[in-house]
């Protein structure tokens, strides 16, 4: 089951976080958006139960579950952006209209994957206080998050399911061809991880934001909230 956070009224956006954060990255996006808005900590994180198997379809079809049968825009940064994606195909009954893409590593080498899946095989670290499972799971998240933790026997450890790192590499080519919705891939323009170039192979005019990095929602919500006011709307 899904932790969900909803508020507004209107127009739907769907906003998913990225590998290791929660829901509450968005919070500056939503008091910025003139419609509704729905906000999921993604399976294993925050929250939310984890999964049995993490791949892009298990996560995207436990979002689906969540999400109201209506014309939805979806925004989603990182492994979000992914998971929106893979809704935007239509296989999960979701209908989305436009889906936008914030700093999703479009290619991996085999050295990265492969420590990504070393990191899914180590267990959680426990703490003795809840401050330094914070300061832990801030880090993983690469954001300050306050609701990522657990306390557990012994003491409080990052609600973060370690095994969501073995997720793989997406077919962003594939995911992209296969979209059923408008479809916007946007990054900071310092961000190293999605480097415009890589999106540009993808889509023929990728968003750059201006002096920012990997985490635009949270460097500059306000950058985030005029792109989805302008054409990406439909």
């Amino acid at each position: 089951m899904l932790h969900v956070e909803r508020g507004g009224n209107g127009p739907l956006l769907v906003l998913l976080h990225g590998l290791g954060a929660t829901g509450e990255v968005w919070q500056d996006v939503v008091a910025g958006w003139s419609g509704s808005w729905l906000v999921p900590d993604l399976p294993g994180h925050g929250r939310s139960a984890p999964l049995d198997r993490y791949s892009f379809g298990s996560i995207a079809a436990a979002v689906a579950e969540v999400v109201p049968r209506e014309p939805v825009t979806v925004v989603g940064h990182s492994l979000g952006g992914v998971v929106g994606l893979t809704l935007a195909s239509g296989w999960f009954g979701v209908d989305v209209r436009t889906c936008v893409g914030i700093g999703i590593k479009v290619r991996w080498t085999d050295d990265e994957l492969a420590k990504a899946a070393s990191l899914a095989q180590k267990p959680a670290k426990v703490f003795e206080t809840r401050d330094e499972a914070v300061q832990r799971a801030s880090k993983m998240a690469g954001v300050p998050i306050a609701h990522g933790v657990s306390e557990v026997d012994g003491g409080w450890t990052p609600s973060l399911d370690m095994r969501a790192f073995g997720v793989g590499r997406p077919d962003m080519a594939g995911l992209v061809m296969a979209s059923q919705a408008h479809v916007v891939l946007a990054a900071g323009e310092n961000d190293p991880m999605s480097p415009q170039e890589h999106l540009a192979e993808l889509v023929p005019e990728p968003v750059a934001f201006p002096g920012l990095g990997h985490n635009v929602h949270v460097e500059s919500p306000s950058s985030v909230s005029l792109l989805l006011s302008g054409p990406t709307r439909r």
